[in-house]
């Protein structure tokens, strides 16, 4: 290593350490009991392994809530995922395959709904779908999540960049519609991208926390963020009659599982190529 090469590598590997350590803190925490992970070593394992015993646990406390919790979430952040990521192709595909009036305008707004911070817009959100009836219900959560700005931005120039006047203007003069050319030759090209939205979207929503805290009260529909922030309040409280501290480790632990296999399952994607679609 070279004297040159010797700064960026330190960077690298204070920037691996700073990420790594609060995982790895994670996985160990999650295999102590409560008097375990209060009295041994941060990094380091306890005497007894009591990986087994806090899950069992976890998912008796208050009756199983945290499987409703993990099944709340799923679904906030699925349907969310999904929803997102169809609103964002379209939209991205029509701006930047279509000219209509106001164009302009409404990619600059688009650019300035991505700078605005999502905790800036939940409170006017708590009262538009308070006045709808929403709040409290799954659709509180989902709604606002249905809107990507960045996913909209993303797909729109992707789709300038990977998708091929060409192509497009032979399949009109092939007199195929539309939403035939969209479906059929626009969308496979697009796959990337589009997973790339799924993927920002669904970490996003199942990740989200000040959005569903304001928008639910009911503590079966709470998501996982929420619940386990509500187990670790209590615990605080009645430090020494609930055991929970163990839990709410174990139970950050496991909800982790499903984004990494989220993202292993769709990685593929990422290596495929921009005009794989088109061309088969």
């Amino acid at each position: 290593m070279t004297a040159r090469t010797r700064l960026p590598h330190l960077l690298m590997f204070a920037g691996i350490v700073y990420f790594v350590v609060p995982l790895l803190w994670v996985v160990v925490a999650a295999t102590k009991s409560q008097p375990g992970l209060l009295s041994s070593p941060a990094l380091w394992f306890a005497d007894e392994f009591s990986l087994v015993d806090n899950v069992r646990q976890l998912f008796r406390e208050d009756d199983g809530a945290y499987g409703r919790w993990i099944a709340n979430t799923a679904l906030y952040s699925g349907v969310s995922a999904l929803g997102a990521t169809s609103l964002a192709a379209l939209a991205g595909y029509g701006l930047a395959r279509f000219s209509f009036p106001g164009k302009r305008l409404f990619e600059t707004a688009l650019l300035g709904m991505i700078m605005v911070p999502a905790t800036a817009l939940v409170l006017p959100t708590y009262l538009i779908l308070s006045e709808l009836e929403v709040v409290d219900t799954v659709w509180a959560v989902i709604l606002p999540s249905l809107l990507s700005p960045f996913g909209t931005y993303l797909i729109r120039v992707y789709v300038a960049e990977s998708v091929p006047v060409e192509l497009l203007e032979a399949a009109r003069i092939d007199r195929a519609g539309e939403l035939r050319i969209f479906w059929r030759i626009a969308l496979p090209v697009m796959r990337p991208a589009l997973v790339t939205v799924f993927l920002f979207t669904l970490v996003a929503t199942w990740n989200n926390y000040f959005l569903p805290l304001v928008m639910l009260s009911d503590a079966d529909l709470y998501p996982l963020t929420v619940g386990l922030t509500t187990w670790f309040n209590t615990a605080q409280q009645e430090a020494g009659t609930r055991v929970l501290f163990n839990l709410v480790v174990t139970g950050s632990l496991l909800a982790i599982v499903p984004l990494v296999v989220a993202f292993v399952l769709l990685q593929r994607f990422w290596r495929s190529g921009a005009g794989a679609g088109a061309l088969k």
